[in-house]
Order: C-alpha cells, then sequence, then structure tokens
C-alpha cells in the first residue's frame, strides 16, 4: 500500500469551480467510481480545513469489512442535506477527490468558506467526457433500474465500486492513520491495547468475566467508558421494549446508562431491529441536543428510499469514532449514530441549562481508553 494522498488533516483547501469538476468527471458524472454530487455544488470556491484523509472506509451494507480509497479526504462541515436524493435524513460526510480540490499554501488571508477571487486551475486533472450539471442531476438515479420506486445514486451507495477491500491486519493502514493526521500515536496506542484485552477476555479460557469486571473496576474510577462488548438482556426471540418520548429538534437529552440500555436489547445487540454499537457506549451518561428525527433513509445497499416506522434520533456532535470495531478500527467517515428513544432521556426544564462542550466532536479526542 502506497500513500497516494499528498493533503493531511488540517490542510487548508479550496473547492473547485463548477466548471473545473465538471471536466474531471465521467458521463455518470463520477470520478473513479465515486460520485460528484448535486448537493456539492454550493461548496464550489470556497475553502475547508481536511477533516481527515479518507484513505479507507466502511460499508455496512455489504460487510464489516473496510474498504480502501484513493486519492480522497473529507472537509470540515461538508455533509449532504439530501436535497436531491429525496430528503435523505443521513447527513453523510462528502468524499472529496483531490482532483476536485487545490491546496492552500499557508498561511494565508482567506478565511475558510470564504471564495477566492478566482478558483486556480492548476494541476486540474481533466477527464475530458464533457460532463454537464444535468448530467450530475441525473446521476442521482439509476437509469437502468426497472424498480417501480426511484433507485438512488449517491457517494454511501458507490462505496463497494468506489473503493478495493482492505483487510484489517494490514498494518500499513495504520502506518497512513498516524502519518496523515488522522490519529494520534497514543490513539493507536490504546485503541490496539484495547484489542489485546478484548482478544483475551473473549477467548473462552474463562477470565472473560473477570477481565470485563477489571476492566469496568478501573474505568469507572477514572470516569470513563465501561468494558463496550456486551450481550443485550432480552432472550432472542422476545420483543424488546419501547419508549416514545415524541422528542423534538433542539430538545436537551441524556444517554442512558449502558447498564440501562443493555436492558432494552436482544442477544444480537437490537431494539426492535435497530443496533446498538459497541461505538455507542463511549456516549452513556452524556448530555446532548436533538439534532432531528430521522424519518427517511436511503437503503445503501438496494438505493430505495425508506420510510422509518419507528423513533430514530441524531444527537448533535455524537458521531461514530470507530474505536472498538476491529474490521473498521479508525474509520474516518464519522457516520451519525441512531437513537431509540428509549436509549434516551429528556433534560427537565429545571436542568436544561446549556450542556458542556461535548467530548466527542467530529475529530477523534480519546481511544478506548475513553
Amino acid at each position: 500500500m502506497t500513500m497516494d494522498s499528498q493533503l493531511r488533516a488540517g490542510d487548508l483547501v479550496q473547492v473547485r469551480s463548477k466548471e473545473e469538476i465538471l471536466k474531471t468527471l465521467d458521463e455518470k458524472a463520477q470520478l473513479e467510481n465515486l460520485p460528484f454530487m448535486p448537493e456539492m455544488f454550493e461548496f464550489c470556491g470556497k475553502q475547508f480545513r481536511v477533516f481527515k484523509r479518507a484513505h479507507k472506509t466502511c460499508d455496512p451494507p455489504n460487510g464489516i469489512g473496510g474498504r480502501r480509497m484513493l486519492n480522497t479526504v473529507h472537509l470540515e462541515g461538508t455533509r449532504c442535506n439530501g436535497d436531491a436524493h429525496g430528503g435523505c435524513q443521513a447527513r453523510c460526510l462528502m468524499f472529496w477527490k483531490e482532483a476536485w480540490l487545490t491546496k492552500i499554501n499557508e498561511p494565508s488571508m482567506a478565511k475558510p468558506t470564504e471564495p477566492l477571487s478566482g478558483p486556480p486551475s492548476q494541476g486540474l486533472i481533466v477527464d475530458g467526457k464533457g460532463c454537464t450539471e444535468e448530467n450530475v442531476l441525473a446521476g442521482t438515479q439509476s437509469a437502468a433500474s426497472t424498480s417501480a420506486a426511484p433507485v438512488f445514486v449517491c457517494q454511501s451507495t458507490q462505496i463497494a465500486q468506489a473503493t478495493t477491500p482492505l483487510p484489517w491486519w494490514d498494518l500499513r493502514q495504520y502506518i497512513e492513520d498516524y502519518c496523515s493526521g488522522n490519529v494520534r500515536l497514543s490513539q493507536l496506542l490504546s485503541v490496539f491495547a484495547f484489542t489485546v484485552y478484548s482478544e483475551i477476555a473473549s477467548a473462552g479460557i474463562g477470565l472473560g468475566s473477570f477481565l470485563r469486571w477489571i476492566y469496568d473496576s478501573v474505568q469507572r474510577r477514572r470516569g470513563r467508558t465501561v468494558y463496550p462488548q456486551r450481550v443485550g438482556m432480552v432472550p432472542r426471540g422476545q420483543k424488546t421494549p419501547a419508549a416514545s418520548l415524541n422528542l423534538e429538534p433542539g430538545e436537551l437529552v441524556k444517554v442512558r446508562s449502558y447498564k440501562e440500555i443493555l436492558a432494552t436489547l436482544n442477544e444480537d445487540s437490537r431494539n426492535r431491529g435497530m443496533y446498538f454499537d459497541p461505538e455507542m457506549v463511549l456516549f452513556c451518561g452524556k448530555t446532548y441536543r436533538v439534532m432531528d428525527r430521522v424519518t427517511r433513509l436511503i437503503n445503501e445497499k438496494s438505493g430505495i428510499m425508506q420510510d422509518l416506522k419507528n423513533d430514530c434520533i441524531i444527537l448533535g456532535d455524537v458521531v461514530c469514532q470507530a474505536c472498538y470495531s476491529k474490521n473498521r478500527r479508525f474509520c474516518p467517515r464519522a457516520i451519525y449514530p441512531y437513537w431509540r428513544e428509549i436509549w434516551l432521556e429528556r433534560v427537565s426544564p429545571a436542568g436544561s441549562a446549556t450542556p458542556k462542550k461535548n467530548e466527542y466532536p467530529l475529530q477523534l479526542e480519546t481511544s478506548a481508553t475513553r
């Protein structure tokens, strides 16, 4: 594996103009099988910081394995609003090919998100197939579909086509995690230490319960996260409980304790079909604002819009940190986890003062020892 990207986390870049980007795209409005989406046009000509290098990613609908992507980064504050994709509410962090960006050599007096006086053309890679803005709009749906419902095409539905398999044991990816600025050395070491610990705890040699108890005891004294890989308490086949809070965007909520949430999960860690990921344990016991009630999502495997029947909440500043999942460790995609209302409790008006700054914004602040 070679480090194809020249951009690092924290670099200042400018998104090229619409006209320049169109020159890099094929007739399907894609570059290296990754779509440029209409929702991305609003960022053209503006400056942003590189959030993380997207040299790898996850693709949950197609399995738990990691995927390798070339010449791509994520930019701070650039999430899809779903306007051109049926109002999908996933708010995915966009992928940006480096051909769509120009690095700004600092120091620069221009402020991020402000356009420069003229987008630079130096280093532009031209595909030459004549993509138009109409092609970009048409590229949001599959023309080959025979389904009665629209089949949407977006960056998330195209991950399998735009990437190659990346085994978790390929150590070169972790070297790039560090060299790209995605992850600090302390984060690498602590997550790998947890991995070794959890492998021993789950090895079936009779030490699991004791090691989890030791881990919890130490973490509680430090005020940090308990062991995050446990089995739900509802027997398989039994109906899991539900609760309705009718939460609205802007409300303040507290995530229940992991022990309370385990009581709502079956042995597959699901509540009415929704998976509670070990990555979500990081947020238990903390207070956040409701960002949205999610009612419409594109199925990333089929491309068909799904209307959600049960409660599905996303919280502000709460994104997947990819600490605990062996097959997608340090994935930079920063997906918003989905929460059942039974996993949350409304903070009463008397306690609704502005919460402290969340410990887990977009950038990974700590690792598995948090």
